[in-house]
């Protein structure tokens, strides 16, 4: 894998249009275009602010780490790391998105688009970390 950009920040929601920035100079200089930046951009936006709302218990605060590389397919990745609680987010099962709304359970709705706008989403804890890997 080749590493294109990377930056670390605290994990808090005014940080997120830097990471967005990021993440859509590294997918336009790979090719990447129009409505594809979007879904880029809608997905991670989803994995920050669940991270940003959720990771970091009782405002202790921390920083995320957002890599972008290119894999040994030439596919972009974009790697999210934080350092707060233990979150798979594969574990979450997808909502009935079939089912009337007043019959849905509330949440993951976020997690299953990401899941439907990324090629692959992988998960695992390293060191402490949670590290969420999108495919584009």
């Amino acid at each position: 894998m080749r590493l294109i950009d990377h930056i670390t920040l605290p994990a808090v929601l005014t940080n997120l249009p830097k990471f967005l920035d990021m993440v859509i100079q590294a997918a336009a200089s790979h090719g990447i275009k129009g409505k594809r930046i979007m879904e880029i951009e809608l997905a991670l936006e989803e994995a920050l602010v669940n991270i940003f709302n959720y990771a970091y218990p009782d405002d202790a605060g921390g920083d995320v780490t957002l890599r972008c590389l290119i894999n040994n397919d030439g596919q972009l990745q974009i790697e999210i790391e934080d350092q707060g609680r233990a979150f798979d987010v594969l574990s979450v099962a997808d909502p009935d998105v079939t089912a009337d709304l007043n019959d849905r359970d509330i949440g993951g709705l976020g997690i299953f688009l990401i899941k439907k706008l990324m090629r692959s989403v992988s998960y695992h804890r390293r060191d402490h970390k949670n590290i969420l890997r999108l495919t584009v």
